[in-house]
């Protein structure tokens, strides 16, 4: 979509590399894993469970004990890390200015953790079982409204779903909103709290959950590696602030990069799978590069989808090859879920967040695990270390359950540019 230039002037995430920006971009440049084993959740085998975490971050401190208790963890970690990036915006909620700023907060699940709690209430005590506050706690849209009453943001603000392609197409959407007029500026982004049994039962029946049998859980998310197993459940937030580059340039903001592109498809395939051709997520790609007027030699790193699946690492070489052509051969790409999980609806925002920092430092950070090489994944995954590289144009991949593939490229800005 042509239109009004939409830049990046904050940053916020919350995530099992840590608490602020800065920890968790650091963390992720040392190649450190965010994954652990979770305290008492066990598989059918009796195996501990393994996820990436949020660590050290207390909600009643944050919130008090009162509204903590009105909060799903996934409302928590959005609004803190939405909280984290209008800081770092600078700017300022106004009664001039309320109605132009708008917040587009999605995940995948919402409320999941509230949802069975409240169900489990349910069926032990009856309808007097269930908290007045459950329903508020488990609707997706939640987190978005939660951001925009604390913060004061009277224009757009609404949730988007689509599995785990859903952080992109929250920020694509928002991007999209100032283009058209309708909003100045946009908190956008996503937030995720999944870690808990019923959910990994569910993924692990499915037989998408990696395979943890003792010994480092730091080693088991091993993107594009031979002997990956599975993905490993992750949480946390990423919230962009997103601006009108006029609005920006004329309260003397800083930026930190542009956002040029968006394309999303479906596979129409398969509820789960994704075409192992790798067609309809090309065609993702390629649409993002339309609409960033850009040509594939141009692009310098894609932070890939990289999810550790047989099926996905495979479709998504496949993908990126047919929307590259040789190019694909001459860039890094890396998985940064190797050391976050996945943090399915939040994994989106966090590496568009990451393509952003790789633009500001020059710098891409590795896929961490990865020591045998697959065949069928030959491109340059930035194996376990990371790498000082030029970048200007970065591509951000995410495809979620459903078949959405959505994409995003982010460019360093260009004050010049027509």
């Amino acid at each position: 979509m042509k239109g009004t230039r939409v830049v990046v002037t904050g940053l916020g995430v919350i995530s099992p590399l840590g608490n602020t920006v800065e920890e968790t971009w650091q963390n992720a440049l040392a190649g450190k894993s965010g994954i652990e084993c979770l305290d008492g959740i066990k598989d059918i085998d009796d195996n501990p469970r393994v996820g990436g975490t949020v660590k050290n971050f207390d909600a009643v401190a944050r919130f008090g004990a009162r509204e903590a208790r009105r909060l799903d963890k996934a409302s928590q970690f959005g609004m803190q890390a939405a909280e984290q990036a209008l800081i770092d915006s600078g700017l300022q909620i106004t009664e001039e200015n309320m109605y132009d700023v708008g917040c587009v907060i999605g995940t995948c699940v919402g409320g999941i953790e509230s949802m069975v709690d409240a169900t489990i209430d349910f069926e032990q005590r009856g309808q007097r079982g269930v908290s007045p506050l459950a329903i508020p706690r488990i609707l997706v849209d939640s987190p978005s409204g939660r951001v925009s009453m604390a913060n004061n943001l009277r224009g757009p603000n609404f949730a988007i779903v689509s599995a785990c392609a859903t952080g992109n197409n929250c920020i694509g959407e928002a991007a999209d909103m100032i283009r058209l007029g309708r909003a100045k500026a946009m908190l956008s982004g996503s937030s995720e709290a999944t870690l808990i049994p019923m959910v990994l039962a569910g993924f692990d029946n499915m037989k998408a959950l990696a395979h943890y049998e003792g010994g480092d859980p730091t080693t088991i998310s091993r993107p594009f590696d031979l002997n990956r197993s599975g993905f490993v459940g992750g949480e946390g937030a990423a919230v962009l602030m997103l601006e009108d580059l006029d609005y920006a340039l004329a309260r003397g903001a800083r930026i930190y990069a542009e956002i040029v592109g968006y394309g999303h498809t479906s596979d129409a395939y398969h509820i789960t799978a994704p075409r192992e051709d790798g067609v309809s997520a090309s065609e993702a790609m390629k649409r993002a590069l339309k609409d960033a007027d850009l040509k594939p030699e141009q692009i310098d790193y894609v932070n890939a989808h990289g999810t550790s699946t047989q099926l996905n690492d495979k479709s998504e070489t496949t993908a990126i090859k047919l929307a590259l052509g040789e190019h694909a051969y001459n860039i890094p790409l890396s998985s940064t879920k190797s050391m976050t999980g996945h943090m399915l609806g939040a994994a989106g925002a966090i590496e568009a967040l990451f393509s952003i920092l790789a633009i500001r430092d020059n710098m891409i950070p590795p896929t961490i695990n990865l020591d045998t090489p697959d065949p069928d994944c030959d491109l340059d995954y930035t194996p376990n270390v990371s790498r000082k590289h030029t970048v200007n144009h970065a591509m951000s991949n995410s495809f979620g359950f459903g078949g959405h593939n959505t994409v995003l490229v982010v460019s360093r800005y260009d004050g010049a540019k027509a």
